[in-house]
């Protein structure tokens, strides 16, 4: 099953609490959590190239499945992370503390991220 496309998001669940745990200042967090927010998926086989859009700030990361990569987080921080493939539609990862799974459902990409009893959620819809 391919990521590749181009999706936007639809709603988030626990975004303030998250990035709070996360330690982004106040200020951000408002910032952040009314934007649009666009991500486009590039797959080459085991290569992924992911570029999220969320109003002006943009994040771009490279990864290929079972090697360590180096990714940017959602609070700015660089981290060492080996993504693996689960089943044909999943991703997932583990970095400092946090799992972070990605799943795809047809047009729908869900990204959930789990870093103690918080759970951050987000779901977009291709575009």
């Amino acid at each position: 099953m391919s990521f590749a496309g181009k999706y936007e998001l639809q709603y988030q669940e626990n975004f303030e609490p998250f990035m709070k745990a996360l330690g982004l200042p106040d200020d951000e967090i408002q910032k952040g959590k009314d934007l649009k927010s666009i991500s486009e998926i590039e797959q080459n086989g085991k290569k992924f190239k992911v570029t999220v859009t969320t109003g002006s700030k943009v994040v771009k990361n490279e990864f290929t499945i079972g090697e360590e990569s180096e990714v940017v987080m959602l609070n700015g921080e660089k981290a060492k992370v080996v993504v693996q493939m689960e089943g044909n539609n999943k991703l997932v990862t583990e970095v400092k503390g946090m799992k972070s799974v990605t799943e795809l459902n047809g047009d729908t990409i869900t990204y959930t991220m789990t870093m103690g009893d918080l759970t951050f959620k987000r779901v977009s819809k291709r575009i």
